[in-house]
């Protein structure tokens, strides 16, 4: 009987600041699921879809509406790489960099 490995494949994470077990894909198509295949972990994803919740239903954001897309893909993408370019978070808490956009 044959025994298959599945290689783990890690990542630099640039939320937690350490190797970790990458995704198996990019999130989505795009530039920015390609950023974030290269430098998110899972972990990191996980956080994130933690947080984009929160934001969701804190506004109370209708997803089919490209105004709150492009909110809530703004959001993530200061949720992981921030103003400052994508510092690690000392031990990256749950909300991650980012938080709740601002009210208008």
């Amino acid at each position: 009987m044959t025994r298959q490995t599945k290689t783990i494949t890690v990542v630099q994470c640039a939320l937690y600041g350490e190797e970790l077990p990458a995704l198996d894909r990019p999130p989505f198509p795009g530039p920015l699921g390609q950023r974030i295949f290269d430098n998110i972990s899972r972990m990191g994803w996980n956080a994130w879809q933690e947080q984009a919740t929160l934001i969701i239903n804190h506004y109370g954001l209708n997803m089919a509406d490209p105004n709150a897309q492009e909110l809530l893909f703004q959001q993530m993408e200061n949720f992981f790489f921030g103003d400052s370019g994508g510092a690690p978070i000392s031990g990256a808490p749950v909300g991650g960099k980012g938080g709740a956009p601002a009210r208008k």
